[in-house]
């Protein structure tokens, strides 16, 4: 194998690892923040398989609860936490620390 050929299989091959130590190999992953005690964006469309994570921007923690669907717990300021939309629907949720927050999640 020359230089060039060794050089693309090992990039790919480095590509490869890096989708599987973010434990998201071949979907995408979108993003939403909590700011200023609100969902950003809100509403969000998503495919099932792909996954979501909210950032919390606040000083304070939230949660991402959908009753019957998902909950984060308790995520901490500058934390992170990420869901995997597998079922499809419309997936409305809240902070159950702060009830005058919510968002919507679709799933398609």
């Amino acid at each position: 194998m020359d230089a060039r050929r060794r050089r693309i299989v090992a990039g790919g091959a480095l590509l490869l690892a890096s989708a599987a130590a973010r434990g998201h190999p071949g979907h995408a992953t979108h993003a939403v923040v909590i700011d200023a005690f609100t969902f950003k964006p809100s509403p969000m469309t998503v495919k099932r398989g792909e996954h979501v994570r909210w950032t919390n921007a606040d000083p304070v923690p939230h949660t991402v609860t959908a009753a019957g669907a998902f909950d984060s717990g308790s995520i901490a300021a500058g934390a992170t936490w990420t869901f995997t939309a597998e079922k499809a629907g419309r997936f409305d949720y809240g902070c159950t620390f702060h009830p005058t927050m919510s968002g919507t999640l679709i799933v398609v």
